[in-house]
């Protein structure tokens, strides 16, 4: 099996469990040892969109996890936690609630390059410690800030279904306003960058408008190619090894280079590719390229430069 599982992933189900779970399943559907990565982790309070590679696709696990990423999450106000979620201890409270206009016009300053410093309890190592291990053990860390993207964030979206629903929604929220009444929680969606964190957002915003909050939800809806319409089930990915379809489950390898463009390649040039050699000869636009051969395999990642084609990654189909 050389594709892709696309697992909606549950809360309290960690990455790794995930990836246990796939190669537990292709054992029982007969495929043997099957070699499985995955393409971002998402942590157990964490549900949502989980790309998980099977044999060839995992060398396309890098790309994944360098993808950008959609989220939905939730952020109650007025109380802080260590870990920013609802599993922390409160480390701060206000009586503060903002209103939907005050969330609204901060959330601009949120957009684009910014800077955020890691929550303590995440996978960052420290001194070749990872820093929810220190946070652990009560020691004091210092998270520097780093440099990441967010595409896009804005208050998410109800149920499309559902326009009436949605329209009075609104405006009972602009009621409150009117009213001077601010809101408990608020649910966002937000596009960003490898790296950003959204629990550290989430307090960032909090504190843009005078108050405190976390996370209480948070869902992936799309990672890099991939979107919750791909996703199945773990009761679904569970079926397989009973017997289900493959077809039900699986995605082939291409599946993650649709926003690469495909290059056709000759019989000669295919050969000399799966070879690692230069092909030189070509007439295509500078760029990266997933190559494939007459029969429409994919055969390598290639780089196309000055006429000529080079393998980034091969693929051994």
């Amino acid at each position: 099996m050389n594709g892709w599982i696309i697992l909606d992933k549950p809360v309290g189900l960690g990455s790794t469990q995930a990836v246990g779970a796939v190669k537990r399943v292709c054992r029982e559907a007969g495929l043997g040892k099957a070699k499985v990565g995955h393409g971002g982790t998402l942590d157990p309070l964490a549900s949502g969109v989980l790309p998980i590679a099977l044999g060839e696709a995992t060398k396309l696990c890098g790309r994944m996890l360098d993808a950008s990423k959609i989220y939905d999450f939730t952020v109650k106000f007025g109380t802080e936690t260590d870990g920013l979620d609802a599993e922390g201890e409160v480390v701060a409270t206000s009586d503060v609630r903002p209103t939907l206009a005050e969330i609204e016009a901060v959330l601009p300053r949120f957009t684009g390059p910014i800077e955020q410093v890691p929550p303590a309890y995440s996978a960052i190592k420290i001194d070749g410690q990872r820093a929810y291990d220190l946070a652990r053990k009560g020691e004091a860390i210092e998270m520097k800030a780093r440099a990441v993207t967010v595409h896009s964030l804005r208050h998410a979206g109800l149920d499309p279904a559902s326009i009436a629903a949605t329209v009075e929604w609104i405006r009972d929220q602009v009621r409150g306003d009117e009213r001077g009444e601010g809101l408990d929680e608020i649910t966002l969606t937000a596009h960003v960058s490898k790296g950003t964190y959204i629990r550290s957002l989430a307090r960032d915003i909090a504190h843009a408008v005078g108050t405190v909050g976390h996370v209480t939800m948070l869902r992936r809806t799309k990672a890099g190619p991939f979107d919750l319409e791909q996703a199945i089930s773990l009761d679904k990915l569970n079926a397989f090894g009973q017997g289900a379809a493959q077809s039900e489950i699986f995605l082939p390898l291409e599946a993650g280079l649709v926003d690469i463009p495909a290059l056709n390649l000759s019989p000669e040039a295919a050969g000399a590719i799966r070879q690692g050699r230069v092909w030189t000869g070509g007439s295509t636009d500078d760029g990266l390229y997933w190559g494939r051969d007459s029969e429409m395999r994919p055969v390598a990642l290639i780089e196309a430069l000055a006429g000529t084609l080079k393998v980034v990654r091969g693929f051994n189909l």
